[in-house]
Protein backbone atom coordinates (compact mmCIF):
# COMPACT_ATOMS: atom_id res chain seq x y z
CA UNK A 1 0.00 0.00 0.00
CA UNK A 2 2.55 2.54 0.98
CA UNK A 3 6.19 2.14 -0.45
CA UNK A 4 8.81 5.14 0.62
CA UNK A 5 12.52 3.80 -0.58
CA UNK A 6 16.02 5.99 -0.16
CA UNK A 7 13.90 9.57 0.15
CA UNK A 8 15.31 12.36 1.24
CA UNK A 9 13.02 16.10 1.98
CA UNK A 10 15.61 19.37 2.63
CA UNK A 11 14.02 22.40 2.99
CA UNK A 12 17.01 24.80 2.09
CA UNK A 13 19.45 23.90 4.59
CA UNK A 14 17.56 22.10 6.69
CA UNK A 15 17.06 17.94 5.75
CA UNK A 16 14.43 17.18 7.11
CA UNK A 17 13.69 13.67 5.76
CA UNK A 18 17.02 11.66 5.65
CA UNK A 19 17.23 8.33 3.54
CA UNK A 20 13.69 6.99 4.86
CA UNK A 21 12.27 3.68 4.04
CA UNK A 22 8.64 2.58 4.68
CA UNK A 23 6.85 -0.57 3.71
CA UNK A 24 3.29 -0.74 5.19
CA UNK A 25 1.42 -3.82 3.20
CA UNK A 26 -2.21 -4.00 3.13
CA UNK A 27 -4.35 -5.00 6.14
CA UNK A 28 -1.84 -3.08 8.41
CA UNK A 29 -2.49 -0.65 11.09
CA UNK A 30 0.51 1.20 11.33
CA UNK A 31 2.00 4.26 13.30
CA UNK A 32 4.33 6.47 12.55
CA UNK A 33 5.85 7.59 15.53
CA UNK A 34 8.30 10.40 16.63
CA UNK A 35 8.65 14.35 18.48
CA UNK A 36 7.94 17.17 17.08
CA UNK A 37 10.48 18.03 14.08
CA UNK A 38 11.27 14.50 13.33
CA UNK A 39 9.60 13.96 10.23
CA UNK A 40 6.13 13.03 10.50
CA UNK A 41 4.48 15.56 8.93
CA UNK A 42 7.14 15.60 5.67
CA UNK A 43 6.78 11.93 5.72
CA UNK A 44 2.89 12.25 5.33
CA UNK A 45 3.18 15.35 3.49
CA UNK A 46 5.16 13.54 0.16
CA UNK A 47 2.66 10.00 0.75
CA UNK A 48 -0.26 12.58 -0.11
CA UNK A 49 1.40 14.19 -2.73
CA UNK A 50 1.54 17.45 -1.01
CA UNK A 51 5.40 18.06 -0.45
CA UNK A 52 7.75 17.43 -3.04
CA UNK A 53 10.83 14.75 -2.10
CA UNK A 54 13.97 16.08 -3.28
CA UNK A 55 15.30 12.25 -3.87
CA UNK A 56 13.76 8.95 -3.94
CA UNK A 57 10.81 6.72 -4.49
CA UNK A 58 7.06 7.27 -3.02
CA UNK A 59 4.56 4.87 -3.93
CA UNK A 60 1.19 5.12 -3.13
CA UNK A 61 -1.49 1.46 -4.01
CA UNK A 62 1.65 0.91 -6.74
CA UNK A 63 1.24 4.44 -8.49
CA UNK A 64 4.18 6.74 -8.10
CA UNK A 65 2.80 9.92 -6.21
CA UNK A 66 5.34 12.11 -8.24
CA UNK A 67 4.44 11.54 -11.73
CA UNK A 68 0.95 9.57 -11.58
CA UNK A 69 -0.92 11.84 -8.16
CA UNK A 70 -4.41 11.18 -9.72
CA UNK A 71 -3.92 7.46 -9.77
CA UNK A 72 -1.85 6.91 -6.13
CA UNK A 73 -4.50 8.88 -4.20
CA UNK A 74 -7.98 7.62 -5.87
CA UNK A 75 -8.01 4.97 -2.90
CA UNK A 76 -6.69 7.15 -0.42
CA UNK A 77 -8.51 9.20 2.22
CA UNK A 78 -6.81 11.50 4.94
CA UNK A 79 -6.83 13.65 7.72
CA UNK A 80 -3.56 15.91 7.62
CA UNK A 81 -2.82 18.56 9.77
CA UNK A 82 -5.77 20.69 11.07
CA UNK A 83 -8.84 19.94 9.14
CA UNK A 84 -10.86 23.42 8.26
CA UNK A 85 -14.44 23.40 7.43
CA UNK A 86 -17.26 26.02 7.19
CA UNK A 87 -18.56 26.63 10.95
CA UNK A 88 -21.65 28.65 9.42
CA UNK A 89 -22.73 25.65 7.37
CA UNK A 90 -24.19 21.94 8.56
CA UNK A 91 -21.91 18.99 8.46
CA UNK A 92 -23.86 17.40 6.15
CA UNK A 93 -23.28 20.35 3.57
CA UNK A 94 -19.60 20.89 4.51
CA UNK A 95 -18.92 17.67 3.45
CA UNK A 96 -21.07 18.17 0.20
CA UNK A 97 -18.88 20.74 -0.67
CA UNK A 98 -15.63 19.24 0.35
CA UNK A 99 -16.73 16.00 -1.76
CA UNK A 100 -17.47 18.01 -4.73
CA UNK A 101 -13.70 19.54 -5.35
CA UNK A 102 -12.82 15.97 -6.37
CA UNK A 103 -15.69 14.21 -7.77
CA UNK A 104 -19.88 14.95 -6.98
CA UNK A 105 -20.21 12.27 -4.39
CA UNK A 106 -24.23 11.16 -3.98
CA UNK A 107 -26.32 11.77 -1.12
CA UNK A 108 -27.01 8.29 0.27
CA UNK A 109 -22.70 8.06 0.28
CA UNK A 110 -22.63 11.05 2.95
CA UNK A 111 -25.43 9.19 5.03
CA UNK A 112 -23.09 6.15 5.04
CA UNK A 113 -20.61 7.76 5.97
CA UNK A 114 -22.04 10.01 8.65
CA UNK A 115 -23.23 6.89 9.92
CA UNK A 116 -20.24 5.72 10.03
CA UNK A 117 -18.34 7.79 12.35
CA UNK A 118 -21.67 8.28 14.40
CA UNK A 119 -22.93 11.87 13.61
CA UNK A 120 -26.39 10.61 12.89
CA UNK A 121 -28.67 13.13 14.52
CA UNK A 122 -26.27 15.70 13.83
CA UNK A 123 -25.17 16.03 10.40
CA UNK A 124 -27.70 19.39 9.74
CA UNK A 125 -27.06 21.22 12.97
CA UNK A 126 -23.80 23.81 11.93
CA UNK A 127 -20.64 23.12 12.22
CA UNK A 128 -20.02 25.79 14.59
CA UNK A 129 -22.27 23.90 17.48
CA UNK A 130 -20.26 20.83 17.53
CA UNK A 131 -17.81 19.74 19.87
CA UNK A 132 -13.71 19.08 19.32
CA UNK A 133 -15.19 14.92 19.03
CA UNK A 134 -17.82 15.96 16.93
CA UNK A 135 -15.30 17.89 14.58
CA UNK A 136 -12.61 14.86 14.40
CA UNK A 137 -15.69 12.66 13.31
CA UNK A 138 -16.46 15.33 10.91
CA UNK A 139 -13.18 14.97 9.69
CA UNK A 140 -12.86 11.09 9.66
CA UNK A 141 -16.26 11.36 7.87
CA UNK A 142 -14.38 13.40 4.68
CA UNK A 143 -11.55 11.05 5.08
CA UNK A 144 -14.33 8.08 3.84
CA UNK A 145 -16.20 10.21 1.36
CA UNK A 146 -13.58 8.15 -1.87
CA UNK A 147 -14.13 4.65 -0.36
CA UNK A 148 -10.80 4.73 -0.13
CA UNK A 149 -8.79 1.51 0.34
CA UNK A 150 -5.95 3.37 2.37
CA UNK A 151 -6.42 5.62 5.54
CA UNK A 152 -3.90 8.40 6.63
CA UNK A 153 -4.48 9.99 9.79
CA UNK A 154 -2.07 12.90 11.08
CA UNK A 155 -2.85 12.65 15.01
CA UNK A 156 -6.37 11.60 14.35
CA UNK A 157 -7.07 12.30 18.39
CA UNK A 158 -5.32 15.70 18.94
CA UNK A 159 -7.29 17.62 21.30
CA UNK A 160 -9.63 14.94 22.38
CA UNK A 161 -11.14 14.32 25.95
CA UNK A 162 -11.03 10.56 27.47
CA UNK A 163 -14.20 9.67 26.04
CA UNK A 164 -13.51 10.98 22.27
CA UNK A 165 -10.29 9.37 22.61
CA UNK A 166 -12.06 6.00 23.12
CA UNK A 167 -15.15 6.57 20.69
CA UNK A 168 -11.89 7.58 17.76
CA UNK A 169 -10.69 4.21 19.05
CA UNK A 170 -13.32 2.57 18.25
CA UNK A 171 -14.14 3.41 15.09
CA UNK A 172 -10.87 3.00 13.29
CA UNK A 173 -10.64 -0.62 15.11
CA UNK A 174 -14.27 -1.01 13.20
CA UNK A 175 -13.30 0.41 9.93
CA UNK A 176 -10.24 -1.52 9.85
CA UNK A 177 -12.07 -4.66 10.69
CA UNK A 178 -14.91 -4.48 8.91
CA UNK A 179 -14.22 -2.50 5.95
CA UNK A 180 -10.86 -4.08 5.61
CA UNK A 181 -9.06 -0.58 5.14
CA UNK A 182 -4.98 -0.09 5.72
CA UNK A 183 -4.60 2.67 8.14
CA UNK A 184 -1.56 4.59 8.65
CA UNK A 185 -1.76 6.57 12.16
CA UNK A 186 0.92 9.50 12.87
CA UNK A 187 0.36 10.22 16.57
CA UNK A 188 1.87 11.18 19.98
CA UNK A 189 -0.53 9.37 21.74
CA UNK A 190 1.45 6.30 22.74
CA UNK A 191 -0.85 4.33 24.80
CA UNK A 192 -3.58 5.23 21.50
CA UNK A 193 -0.70 3.98 19.16
CA UNK A 194 -0.22 0.42 21.67
CA UNK A 195 -3.88 -0.48 21.12
CA UNK A 196 -4.77 0.00 17.81
CA UNK A 197 -1.57 -0.80 15.78
CA UNK A 198 0.42 -3.99 14.59
CA UNK A 199 3.85 -2.71 13.21
CA UNK A 200 4.90 0.73 13.78
CA UNK A 201 8.03 3.15 12.80
CA UNK A 202 9.61 5.67 14.55
CA UNK A 203 11.30 8.61 13.69
CA UNK A 204 14.12 11.22 14.98
CA UNK A 205 15.34 14.16 13.82
CA UNK A 206 14.69 12.68 10.04
CA UNK A 207 15.87 9.13 10.21
CA UNK A 208 14.00 5.78 11.24
CA UNK A 209 15.52 4.46 14.21
CA UNK A 210 12.62 1.39 14.40
CA UNK A 211 10.47 -0.16 11.90
CA UNK A 212 8.84 -3.42 13.25
CA UNK A 213 5.92 -5.75 14.56
CA UNK A 214 4.80 -4.02 18.05
CA UNK A 215 5.70 -6.96 19.97
CA UNK A 216 9.01 -6.65 19.05
CA UNK A 217 8.87 -3.58 21.17
CA UNK A 218 9.04 -5.76 24.22
CA UNK A 219 12.06 -6.74 25.96
CA UNK A 220 12.73 -9.96 25.83
CA UNK A 221 14.07 -10.19 29.39
CA UNK A 222 11.95 -11.49 32.18
CA UNK A 223 11.75 -8.83 34.61
CA UNK A 224 9.22 -9.19 37.36
CA UNK A 225 7.63 -6.47 39.63
CA UNK A 226 8.26 -6.52 43.47
CA UNK A 227 6.31 -5.37 45.89
CA UNK A 228 7.52 -6.17 49.46
CA UNK A 229 8.11 -4.93 52.90
CA UNK A 230 11.88 -3.52 52.25
CA UNK A 231 13.01 -3.70 48.99
CA UNK A 232 16.85 -3.15 48.86
CA UNK A 233 16.66 -5.56 51.66
CA UNK A 234 15.00 -8.45 49.35
CA UNK A 235 16.98 -7.82 46.37
CA UNK A 236 19.93 -7.83 48.24
CA UNK A 237 19.09 -11.24 49.89
CA UNK A 238 17.80 -12.51 46.45
CA UNK A 239 21.23 -11.39 44.98
CA UNK A 240 23.68 -13.22 47.30
CA UNK A 241 21.49 -16.19 46.90
CA UNK A 242 21.89 -16.13 43.10
CA UNK A 243 18.64 -15.49 42.58
CA UNK A 244 18.56 -12.46 40.72
CA UNK A 245 20.84 -10.75 38.59
CA UNK A 246 19.24 -7.29 38.45
CA UNK A 247 17.28 -4.85 39.80
CA UNK A 248 15.66 -1.40 38.49
CA UNK A 249 13.58 1.65 39.72
CA UNK A 250 13.41 0.46 43.08
CA UNK A 251 10.28 -2.09 41.88
CA UNK A 252 11.58 -4.81 39.27
CA UNK A 253 14.03 -7.57 39.48
CA UNK A 254 15.63 -9.65 36.97
CA UNK A 255 15.49 -13.34 37.77
CA UNK A 256 18.50 -15.54 37.30
CA UNK A 257 18.34 -17.80 33.78
CA UNK A 258 15.98 -20.94 34.50
CA UNK A 259 14.94 -18.99 37.74
CA UNK A 260 11.02 -18.58 38.54
CA UNK A 261 8.39 -16.16 40.35
CA UNK A 262 7.74 -19.35 42.43
CA UNK A 263 11.05 -19.84 43.85
CA UNK A 264 12.00 -16.08 44.44
CA UNK A 265 8.38 -15.84 46.39
CA UNK A 266 9.34 -19.08 48.45
CA UNK A 267 13.18 -18.02 49.03
CA UNK A 268 11.51 -14.59 50.55
CA UNK A 269 8.96 -16.14 52.43
CA UNK A 270 11.60 -18.81 54.10
CA UNK A 271 13.73 -15.35 54.99
CA UNK A 272 10.77 -14.08 56.72
CA UNK A 273 10.12 -11.14 54.15
CA UNK A 274 6.62 -10.23 53.44
CA UNK A 275 6.13 -10.27 49.57
CA UNK A 276 2.35 -8.42 48.66
CA UNK A 277 2.79 -8.73 44.95
CA UNK A 278 5.13 -10.49 42.22
CA UNK A 279 3.78 -9.82 38.65
CA UNK A 280 5.32 -9.69 34.89
CA UNK A 281 6.97 -6.63 34.36
CA UNK A 282 6.40 -5.92 30.96
CA UNK A 283 7.73 -2.66 28.99
CA UNK A 284 5.39 -0.48 27.66
CA UNK A 285 5.70 1.01 24.33
CA UNK A 286 5.69 4.96 25.99
CA UNK A 287 8.58 2.84 27.87
CA UNK A 288 10.67 1.91 24.79
CA UNK A 289 10.10 4.99 22.77
CA UNK A 290 11.69 6.81 25.67
CA UNK A 291 14.44 4.53 26.25
CA UNK A 292 15.32 4.43 22.19
CA UNK A 293 15.60 8.47 21.66
CA UNK A 294 17.38 8.32 24.85
CA UNK A 295 19.91 5.61 23.02
CA UNK A 296 19.61 7.59 19.90
CA UNK A 297 20.57 10.95 20.70
CA UNK A 298 23.28 9.94 23.24
CA UNK A 299 25.14 6.79 21.92
CA UNK A 300 27.58 5.17 23.70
Amino acid sequence: MIHLHNVFKRFGGRMAVEDLTLHVPAGEIYGLLGHNGAGKSTAIGMMLGQVWPTSGAVRICSHDVTSHRRQALQKVGAIFESPAFYDYLSGWRNLDILSSYTAPTPPRRILEVVRWVGLLGREHSKVRTYSHGMRARLALAQALLPGPDLLILDEPGSGLDPEGLHEMRQTILRLHRELGLTILLSSHLLNEVEQLCTRIAVLNHGRKVFEGALADTRQRENWLRLRVGDFPQATERLRSAGLITAQRNGVSILPAAQIGADQIVRFLVQQGEPVYEITPDQETLEQFYLRLMNDTNNPQ
